[in-house]
């Protein structure tokens, strides 16, 4: 014998212990609970009208017709039936009766708080209803005017609040129809299958029109930032193939500048060091600026130009070049008149490729447009030598046609005001009323010199 107790001792347990099932599920119905009252709890937008988004002003007002429209005609007709077919005292059945409608006018702006007062003197309604003889071969819990309010409070409610919520809504009710019929009285008809059945339905098909409202709407809003969007992107290309067509502009001038200054020493003979030594500086000057706009506007260059054709060489168009554009304009069929001044107009380079350009593009728009519309195309400057008027005016096509784009980016207007706004002009445009279209765009010409203007240079270097 070693003196041992036969009895084996337990083992300890090397793992977690075991909840027992009836625990697992209390702990798992404590937190069903705490969910359904959080839900049920916080309400979406309270005091926010129903409809509230919505642009017209009378489907803003329809929330509060409709619940006007229920709440009217289900007061007094609840307190009849409850007191005259139920047998209910007249007291209690005005206050259920008014518990159980009014509400309806508080569910436009706080549906989830007006459920709860309805649902509460339903569920009130019912209990005073089980000792009434009135309720034998009636319908119980839910008397048939409670059931048509319940359900228009179930469309409201469907409107406002989360899906989440709404189905903690249809469970409670099923679940308040499903204890109540323990306290059936003998002989009624229930219709608690029934009001479930039907708030289950109701509450799918308004939270369905309110997805689908809100997917409209953020349909909406999106196609409103694209075009948004993609206005801003045109400015922004147009800006940039602006950028680089003043940028060949400029570099040409500053090329001038830089071989003038550096040649000026070898050109002028007799000139003092100290008029050297500032040459060369206007020289090495403006080769700087020259390499530093070329490195701040490369940027603007498209990589496919980079790739294949470097830098724009090309020299810019001007008005010379428009009888070229009309004559291409011509050919692909479209009736083009163009009038030009008689004598040469001396134009800065900005405001002769400005009024290239907006010619180009107004003519560019009748062949999309309006294929085939006779086309007058006229630059005339002004009497007194301050503007430029470039007039492009387009009537309606001659034979029907199909134009080749129906819609547009709206890419030609936006470079044309670009460029007005860059030389300080003027630019108007829109439909004739015969169907056509007009673009005209004034243009600053640079002062004519005078006599004022030689005066004030002999006053300003006196000899």
């Amino acid at each position: 014998m070693t003196g041992r107790s036969s009895t084996p001792e337990p083992e300890p347990a090397h793992g977690p212990v075991r909840e027992p099932a009836h625990q697992r599920a209390l702990r798992a119905a404590r937190q069903a609970l705490r969910v359904l009252a959080v839900e049920l709890g916080t309400p979406t937008e309270p005091g926010t009208p129903l409809l509230d988004s919505v642009r017209s002003p009378w489907l803003r007002r329809l929330p509060y017709v409709v619940a006007f429209a229920f709440t009217v005609p289900l007061l007094p007709t609840t307190i009849t039936v409850l007191s005259h077919d139920y047998g209910l005292d007249g007291g209690l059945s005005g206050a259920l009766a008014t518990a159980q409608t009014v509400p309806l006018l508080l569910a436009v702006t706080r549906p989830l708080q007006a459920w709860w007062v309805i649902f509460a003197a339903d569920v009130i309604g019912a209990l005073a209803l089980t000792g009434e003889d009135g309720v034998v071969e009636r319908a119980w819990p839910w008397p048939p005017m409670e059931i048509v309010g319940y359900l228009a409070l179930m469309l409201a409610l469907s409107l406002r609040e989360r899906r989440r919520t709404l189905t903690a809504v249809w469970l409670t009710t099923g679940v308040a129809g499903l204890l109540s019929q323990v306290f059936t009285p003998e002989g009624s008809n229930s219709t608690w299958v029934l009001m479930f059945v039907l708030t289950g339905v109701m509450l799918m098909m308004g939270a369905t029109l309110r997805e689908r409202g809100d997917a409209q709407r953020k349909l909406i809003e999106q196609e409103t930032i694209s075009e948004a969007e993609r206005a801003r992107r045109t400015l922004l290309e147009e800006r940039a193939r602006i950028a680089r067509e003043l940028h060949d502009v400029v570099a040409h001038h500053m090329s001038v500048i830089t071989v003038q200054a550096a040649s000026a020493p070898y050109r002028i003979s007799g000139i003092p060091r100290e008029a050297e030594d500032e040459f060369g500086s206007i020289a090495a000057t403006a080769r700087e600026s020259l390499a530093e706009m070329r490195r701040l506007l490369g940027v603007l260059r498209s990589e496919e130009a980079v790739q294949h054709d470097g830098p724009e060489k090309t020299p810019q168009p001007g008005i010379a070049m428009l009888p070229k554009l009309v004559e291409g304009t011509v050919r692909a069929g479209v009736p083009v008149e163009l009038a030009l001044p008689e004598e040469p107009v001396a134009l800065e380079p900005a405001v002769d490729l400005s009024a290239y350009r907006i010619v180009q593009e107004a003519l560019a728009n009748v062949v999309r447009h309006a294929p085939g519309a006779p086309t007058r195309v006229s630059v005339t400057p002004a009497a007194d030598g301050a503007r430029l008027t470039v007039l492009v005016v387009n009537s309606a096509p001659s034979a029907p046609s199909a134009p080749l784009e129906t819609t547009g980016t709206g890419h030609g207007l936006i470079g044309m005001r670009e460029r007005v706004r860059l030389v300080d002009g003027s630019l108007d445009t829109g439909p004739l009323p015969d169907g056509g279209f007009r673009v005209a765009a004034q243009l600053p010409l640079p002062p004519l010199p005078g006599p004022a203007s030689s005066l004030s240079a002999k006053d300003s270097h006196p000899e």
